[in-house]
């Protein structure tokens, strides 16, 4: 599995911004939505590449051991390669 370390997770999910944003990934445009609740306990991450129906979407857990990655109906593989790829577009 492409299971980040917790650092990078954090990283990762950091590069995000907060509120809907739209990034290019492979010459495809995603829509991508950054939620936190819970006083930042959790990060709610979806995304969507507008060119289709390919759909992302995960919750981060942040917890005193460190980020926990909860994938909704999509494989963690896929919810990672997506964060780093959208992490590395928007750092840029």
């Amino acid at each position: 599995m492409n299971q980040p370390q917790d650092h990078d997770l954090d990283a990762l999910v950091g590069e995000i911004p907060e509120g809907w944003s739209r990034v290019r990934i492979s010459g495809q445009t995603w829509g991508v939505a950054r939620t936190t609740r819970a006083n930042g306990a959790v990060v709610s991450i979806s995304a969507e590449r507008l060119s289709d129906a390919e759909q992302i979407s995960a919750n981060v857990w942040i917890t005193a051991n460190g980020p926990v990655l909860k994938p909704c109906e999509v494989p963690a593989d896929a919810v990672v390669t997506f964060l780093q790829a959208a992490a590395t577009e928007y750092s840029s």
